[in-house]
């Protein structure tokens, strides 16, 4: 494995694998402070997600979260950060994630993700059928992950078994 700085951990991962809440607890076990890009492109914009898209449109939405991303990414304060499901889909952002940190993607079942998802009317990208929709861009995006440092399948573990991982594999914690 090639060497990264080691002040930024990085998730990655399709919608409903565990990103925000892994983040949430791998910060506070860390003591870092915690970014989430989705969260940041609500402030950044004033206004949800699901406005973004419906007002500018998907382009307009990733335009911003490549411009979100790039400057937490260029902090130089140590920090968990959780991507948006799609922040993996341009190469620029896949090259600045692996330039600034230890990036992990998260995977996870479609059924659990379904389950996780389903009753989550903020996610503009699953309006209509939400099974459908989670095959289709799970199919679209089945190696949009693989350039992450570490993959974890989240299905059957808890959170806190997710967060040990991630700390054991990025040697940024001290035994």
């Amino acid at each position: 494995m090639k060497s990264q700085p080691n002040n930024k951990i990085i998730l990655v991962g399709f919608m409903g694998t565990g990103k925000s809440i892994v983040s949430e607890k791998l910060a506070g076990q860390l003591g870092w402070s915690r970014v989430d890009i989705d969260e940041e492109i609500v402030k950044a914009a004033k206004k949800p997600i699901s406005k973004i898209f419906a007002d500018d449109g998907e382009d307009a939405f990733r335009e911003l979260e490549s411009r979100v991303l790039e400057a937490a990414l260029a902090s130089p304060e140590q920090a968990i950060v959780a991507t948006g499901g799609g922040a993996v889909l341009r190469a620029s952002n896949r090259q600045a994630m692996l330039a600034h940190g230890f990036v992990a993607a998260l995977k996870a079942s479609p059924e659990t993700i379904i389950a996780r998802v389903m009753n989550d009317s903020s996610r503009p990208l699953l309006q209509g059928d939400v099974r459908a929709r989670v095959h289709e861009l799970l199919e679209k995006r089945k190696d949009a992950y693989d350039f992450a440092h570490l993959a974890i399948d989240t299905t059957a573990m808890t959170v806190a078994e997710v967060v040990q991982r991630i700390a054991d594999e990025s040697g940024l914690i001290s035994k």
